[in-house]
């Protein structure tokens, strides 16, 4: 099965996050940390990798660059796709996870429908297979 690490430690955002992504592909686990630190201990644990990680910039004890930077150290989660899912929009930030390993930088949208479709966007064009997908992998549900 393929899962999705989100790493944010606000649980509204979770919630949103849970529920876009269930909109999009049901056949997708969707896995929380809150916080970098916690985040790393999970991926020692996890078998397989995660597919994804969207990870948030400003959160305590470990924040996203810090856990980006441990992420693209380890010879096994180099290869793990990372999107930024942050609420900054400060060019300095996406200049930083771009240089650290980050695939995407995603400004967090109030609007629901938005998110799906930039969630549908990263996950059909570069990471998950289509038979994920609800609808076959197409956008009907947006």
């Amino acid at each position: 099965m393929n899962s999705i690490l989100m790493i944010d430690d606000d649980a509204d955002d979770q919630l949103i996050f849970k529920e876009a992504i269930h909109e999009i592909a049901n056949k997708i686990e969707c896995l929380f940390a809150n916080n970098g630190f916690e985040a790393l201990s999970q991926l020692i644990r996890l078998d397989p990798s995660p597919s994804i990680i969207f990870l948030d910039l400003n959160m305590p004890i470990m924040n996203g660059f810090e856990c980006l930077e441990q992420i693209r150290k380890n010879g096994e989660w180099r290869k793990i796709p990372v999107v930024i899912f942050t609420t900054s929009n400060n060019p300095a930030d996406k200049k930083k996870s771009e240089k650290l390993g980050a695939e995407f930088f995603l400004t967090k949208t109030s609007d629901f429908l938005l998110l799906k479709i930039k969630f549908a966007e990263i996950l059909q064009s570069h990471f998950l297979k289509p038979e994920v997908f609800n609808h076959a992998g197409q956008t009907k549900y947006i």
